[in-house]
C-alpha cells in the first residue's frame, strides 16, 4: 500500500487543525503557508472530510476550519481510509468477486493478514498522539511532516 498525495497532505492538514485544537476556526491560507501546501489542493480534501464528520466550518469574518471532533476520536484510519478508501494492499481483500482464484488463491490470505495488521497500527494512532509526538519532536510552529 503507498498512499498518495491525497492521503499525506491531508493528514497534515488535520495534523494542523489538531494542533490548534481550541483556539478557534483556522483560515485555509494559514495551513496551507504552514504546510506548504497549495490551498486549491486543501480545497479539494474538504468535502470528504466535511462528509466525513472529521472537519467543519465556520462561515463569516472570524470563520474557518476546525476538527468536528476532538484529536483524541480520529484516528490515522479515519483520515487514510476517508481519503484513499480501502486500507487493503490487493482490490481482491476488499471484493472477492474481483478475481476468479479468490477460494483458492493462498496469497490472498497474507494480502490479508498484511492489511488487516496496516489497518490495525493506522486504528492504534489518534490525531492526539500525533500532536504529542509533534510536540516532543519538534519546535513550536514548525510542525510540517
Amino acid at each position: 500500500m503507498k498512499l498518495t498525495t491525497r492521503g499525506r497532505y491531508g493528514l497534515r492538514f488535520l495534523l494542523d487543525l489538531a494542533m490548534n485544537f481550541g483556539h478557534g476556526p483556522i483560515l485555509l491560507r494559514d495551513i496551507a503557508l504552514r504546510q506548504n501546501i497549495s490551498e486549491k489542493y486543501l480545497w479539494q480534501l474538504v468535502p470528504a472530510l466535511k462528509n466525513a464528520g472529521l472537519v467543519s466550518t465556520v462561515r463569516g469574518a472570524h470563520g474557518g476550519y476546525m476538527l468536528a471532533k476532538f484529536p483524541k476520536e480520529i484516528t490515522l484510519k479515519d483520515i487514510v481510509s476517508t481519503l484513499e478508501g480501502p486500507i487493503v494492499l490487493v482490490d481482491c481483500v476488499d471484493n472477492d468477486a474481483i478475481c476468479g482464484r479468490s477460494g483458492e488463491c493462498i496469497a490472498q490470505v497474507i494480502w490479508k493478514e498484511v492489511s488487516q495488521s496496516i489497518s490495525k497500527i493506522f486504528e492504534e494512532y489518534t490525531l492526539a498522539d500525533m500532536v504529542n509526538m509533534a510536540n516532543k519532536k519538534l519546535k513550536p510552529l514548525d510542525y510540517t511532516i
